[in-house]
């Protein structure tokens, strides 16, 4: 099996593999080293063809392999790359790298309007975490942005494609998981858009996972707009007998209320099973589940606050000091 070095760390992978996928691997056999990560916008490993279209996760291939080392002179799309044994490759230990990523990122966000506060996608959004990571302050952009009206493109989804990345998530979606897709990508260029065909709504019994995928705001649940932020959720896993789907989910509760239905994402960010919209929309009543727990949130991300025990330090200084106002219950919010 040929052998790859990522940001200075060695791994065996099988014949075939991307290096993103081998970079993954480096992630998940140590969570200290998922750094060595890059970020994705429009891969998913359970959408066939996904991936090559955003650029987010380019790095610099310093050694192609031991049979040809000469380094690849730009930097390659690792989703679309396949690892040849010793190959050598650069993300974050690459300032150039970094640098185009950060030319990726204005790209990404140059009609991307500046309405976190008011977007639902707010606190698990990956164009968020990467502007955090490699944005600029102010855009150099001198240009009038595009600018589209929400719609809605079926009973239970709203398009805002002002947010819209063009990440093609929600089209392979269509054509992978529904039973005829009715919504693509139309004009091209600056003016290209997500739409439905004429006098067609989007409500197949999978499409609610068009929303799961989508990687910004452009795509929301109309039933839990503007309802509640998610940081000011508990996510809590449970199950049902679902004829359609395997009926594992994530119910996003504020007290007993179940303010919306997902599915299961892993820790890249990816849905572990699709769910229908039977259980998405039609079942938001905690009594139709069986609660398994709290849902593990990694750390880094907002909708970790007050979802973890506190550290032991605190509880010793809480001990001392009785009377002082506690930082919160492990997997309950303050006041709950």
């Amino acid at each position: 099996m040929p052998k790859v070095t990522i940001d200075n760390i060695e791994i065996e992978v099988p014949e075939g593999t991307t290096i993103l996928q081998a970079a993954r691997m480096i992630g998940e056999r140590d969570k200290a080293h998922r750094h060595v990560v890059p970020p994705t916008m429009c891969y998913y490993s359970k959408l066939k063809t996904s991936g090559g279209y955003c650029r987010t996760c380019i790095v610099k291939v310093t050694k192609g392999s031991e049979k040809d080392p000469r380094p690849m002179p730009k930097p390659v799309a690792s989703c679309r790359t396949a690892v040849m044994d010793g190959m050598v490759v650069e993300n974050t230990t690459n300032p150039d790298l970094l640098d185009a990523r950060r030319g990726v990122t204005e790209f990404l966000l140059i009609n991307h309007p500046l309405d976190c506060p008011i977007c639902d996608q707010a606190g698990e959004c990956h164009l968020q975490d990467l502007g955090y990571e490699h944005g600029l302050s102010k855009s150099r952009y001198a240009f009038e942005r595009r600018t589209f009206e929400p719609i809605d493109i079926g009973d239970t989804i709203k398009l805002h494609m002002n947010r819209c990345i063009l990440c093609y998530r929600c089209v392979k979606v269509g054509e992978q998981l529904t039973d005829g897709r009715v919504h693509g990508v139309i004009n091209r260029g600056d003016v290209a858009e997500i739409s439905t065909y004429i006098q067609q709504a989007v409500d197949n019994d999978f499409s609610g996972n068009m929303i799961d995928v989508c990687p910004v705001g452009a795509l929301t649940d109309r039933t839990f707009r503007f309802t509640s932020r998610v940081w000011y959720t508990k996510p809590m896993d449970a199950h049902r007998a679902c004829p359609t789907c395997s009926g594992r989910v994530v119910l996003w509760m504020k007290g007993d209320e179940v303010l919306r239905v997902t599915g299961r994402k892993d820790q890249w960010g990816e849905l572990e099973e699709f769910i229908c919209n039977g259980c998405r929309f039609d079942h938001k009543d905690v009594k139709h589940w069986t609660v398994e727990g709290p849902r593990t949130v990694d750390r880094h991300s907002v909708i970790g606050a007050n979802h973890y025990e506190l550290p032991q330090k605190q509880k010793l200084l809480t001990k001392a000091a009785p009377d002082s106002t506690p930082v919160g219950r492990p997997n309950e919010l303050p006041g709950r």
